[in-house]
């Protein structure tokens, strides 16, 4: 006979089953019954039409905690509007409408994608200690400006995801809070923010892992627990060190706490190994040892500690909480969005181990094909490969003054216009290669396989006008070289033949970008309609909105600069270069041990970048007569009759934008004003061989691998 503890966890199991949905062409039948679209569905849902569609079509089903909703809508429709035939219940209760929001994810999610679930709370123990109650910020300079309504917060971590602790003992967090920290040594902390604090953050999706608290100390903070206010030393400030007989170092190491192999540095890591599914992490980050560089997070570091957690705590809730530069970031948003790992069921023994997360990259670190890797790589050294390289990067042209006409000549302006997180918007629905690269000889062209091929293009000819799509300095390909295949798929999009003579492809693949995407593109759109530039500004009153928009609230500002350069930062992590001088070619660096090494990925995100770019710049000159004087990454600079963006661009009879050229507006790909100068300065620059886009855009640093 059954034991009571086995027919419990039976029960248990069949409880935690997801819930059960009827036949997708019932799903259709229900809503049209109920006389709603699929678009408004899709909005109830916070979803997308797409998504809705493949519910309907059974080609995806949807996760928790959307499928809940969505059972409850058909639920409640399946009583209204029986199928033909069957008896309709009596007295069916009335069943409660769909809200208009869902707990859940802010950003829409395809429908293949784990959402974000949250985990039920701890159960209260007497062992563990009451967490204190938080306290109002009355340090800011600044109120808090309106917020947008926030998701419902787990209760594990009621004062969420960080906190910036000041010398004076309060811990800012995010919402206004403060809570007091009696911590005099980072031993101590560390257990307080384990035990008491309340601090830390759901994970992003089912099969991951829950955010570590963030305490971001102030210079204050970090005198008061022994560290030294600066680090100093000759090494570059990220790569400086606490030495391992520093005080703090030995009171970290004697309270059984451990580093990473980063060391005690501007982002420390302290942990212990977890016990059972609870972790036990804390990352620390430094302000006076520049743990937050000006570049990516402009002005704060000078702000308040309570503006700092404000700061913070958007991009902690919008994006993922830091663990390091924007850049690492970046990346580690995107192992959380596609864990690599999953629960999955022994056939065998009925156990529940470890298993492959499908569409992710998973545990183990791959080698990339010869021409995808860099010179110094192993995989190039110790094969003696000499076959040459992929060159995938982002534009860097100037036009040939010679190319000039007499009427551009006597346009007054050059005005800039930057393509908005350009590279953001080339990693959406980007299929790349999921398994190790095979190669192949004399292979037949398909676009739909990611991989590099080694093709001749120096036999197109293209306007000179125009920068070549194949390369990124613009000039034209003098022989074979190696492209990744968006810049092959484009070469046959202007109706070429393409005739590859080799390629490394990949058998498996997927878009493991997808999440990344969504998640970040909802936290630019989002921030930045906070800030009062939103999608139903028309061009005049959008322009006019981005003029203002970083004065109208500095805090908002900087975290719109921290998204854009967890793009840029994360999409160049996916190739990161050795760093220290002491490295020799051949060896192995760090990075190389990350499933996330992946210079393949980086070299689709980019090429599919260049060739969007190209196709508006031909569109352009097709609608409008117009040619670019000069490109840099996502900025063109154009000659233009007056010093608005609407003095050039396409626009129909009805005042509309024409669709395939630029087009202004706040989401990814579309365009901003950059910046406008006399078209003397910029022929002056051409002249001397400059780019006038640098110069416009203040030299905008292209997807930086070294983070």
């Amino acid at each position: 006979m059954a034991s009571e503890e086995e027919l419990f966890a039976n029960i248990d199991a069949l409880l935690e089953e997801e819930p059960q949905l009827p036949p997708p062409a019932e799903r259709a039948r229900l809503r049209e019954a109920a006389g709603i679209t699929q678009a408004r569905l899709a909005t109830a849902l916070k979803s997308t039409v797409q998504t809705v569609k493949n519910y309907e079509n059974g080609r995806s089903e949807p996760k928790s905690p959307r499928l809940e909703a969505y059972q409850r809508l058909l639920n409640g429709w399946a009583a209204k509007y029986p199928a033909h035939g069957a008896p309709a219940p009596a007295a069916a209760p009335q069943p409660a409408p769909v809200p208009d929001t869902f707990t859940g994810p802010a950003a829409s999610e395809p429908a293949d994608t784990p959402s974000p679930v949250q985990a039920p709370a701890a159960p209260a123990t007497p062992e563990r200690p009451a967490r204190p109650a938080g306290r109002p910020a009355t340090s800011s300079r600044r109120p808090a400006a309106k917020k947008a309504a926030a998701p419902a917060t787990d209760p594990r971590f009621p004062h969420g995801p960080l906190a910036v602790l000041d010398g004076d003992g309060s811990a800012y967090g995010v919402d206004g809070i403060v809570l007091d920290c009696p911590a005099t040594t980072v031993p101590e902390l560390v257990e307080w923010t384990l035990k008491e604090s309340g601090l830390g953050a759901a994970k992003l999706n089912r099969y991951g892992k829950d955010s570590d608290p963030l305490i971001v100390l102030t210079a204050a903070a970090a005198v008061k627990l022994g560290l030294p206010e600066r680090l100093e030393g000759h090494e570059q400030r990220r790569s400086l060190r606490l030495p391992e007989d520093h005080p703090v170092v030995k009171q970290v190491v004697k309270a059984k706490w451990q580093l990473t192999q980063r060391g005690f540095g501007p982002w420390a890591r302290i942990y212990r190994k977890a016990q059972g599914r609870d972790r036990q992490c804390v990352q620390l980050a430094i302000l006076s040892w520049d743990a937050l560089d000006e570049r990516s997070w402009p002005g704060v570091t000078e702000m308040e500690p309570a503006d700092i957690a404000r700061v913070l705590g958007v991009y902690a809730t919008r994006v993922i909480t830091p663990r390091g530069s924007t850049a690492v970031s970046g990346l580690e948003l995107m192992t959380a969005l596609r864990p690599p790992t999953k629960a999955v069921q022994d056939p065998e023994t009925g156990n529940w181990v470890s298993g492959y997360n499908a569409g992710s990259l998973g545990t183990e670190p791959m080698d990339p094909a010869p021409p995808e890797a860099t010179p110094e790589h192993p995989v190039v050294v110790n094969s003696g490969w000499t076959g040459g390289f992929l060159n995938e990067e982002a534009y860097q042209w100037v036009r040939s003054v010679e190319t000039l006409s007499d009427e551009e000549c006597t346009l007054p302006f050059a005005v800039g216009l930057d393509l908005n997180t350009a590279f953001l918007a080339a990693a959406a629905r980007l299929v790349v290669g999921l398994s190790a690269p095979d190669h192949f000889n004399a292979p037949k062209f398909n676009p739909k396989i990611p991989g590099s091929w080694l093709a001749d293009l120096s036999h197109i000819e293209l306007d000179p006008r125009l920068p070549s799509p194949f390369t990124p300095d613009g000039s034209r390909p003098t022989g074979p070289a190696w492209y990744q295949t968006h810049t092959l798929a484009y070469a046959q999009e202007l109706g070429h033949d393409v005739h590859p003579i080799e390629a490394y492809l990949r058998r498996e693949t997927g878009a493991y970008l997808d999440p990344w995407h969504d998640r970040l593109k909802t936290a630019y759109v989002d921030t930045l309609a906070d800030m009062g530039v939103t999608r139903d500004l028309s061009d005049t009153e959008f322009l006019a909105a981005m003029e203002q928009h970083k004065q109208k609230d500095p805090a908002l500002a900087a975290v719109l600069s921290a998204i854009k350069a967890t793009v840029k930062g994360g999409v160049g992590k996916l190739r990161e270069r050795p760093q220290g001088k002491h490295y020799k070619e051949g060896e192995t660096w760090p990075a190389l041990s990350r499933p996330t090494w992946r210079p393949d990925i980086r070299a689709a995100v980019i090429s599919k970048a260049r060739v969007n770019m190209h196709r508006k710049l031909n569109n352009m000159a097709k609608m409008t007569g117009l040619y670019p004087l000069a490109v840099l990454s996502d900025c063109v600079v154009y000659p233009s009759p007056g010093e608005s963006p609407l003095d050039f661009l396409p626009y129909a009879a009805s005042g509309k934008p024409q669709p395939g050229a630029f087009r202004l507006g706040p989401t990814p790909g579309l365009a901003k004003l950059e910046g406008v100068q006399s078209m003397l300065w910029a022929v002056d620059l051409m002249e001397k061989g400059l780019n006038p886009a640098r110069h416009i855009k203040g030299g905008d640093a292209v997807l930086d691998e070294g983070e």
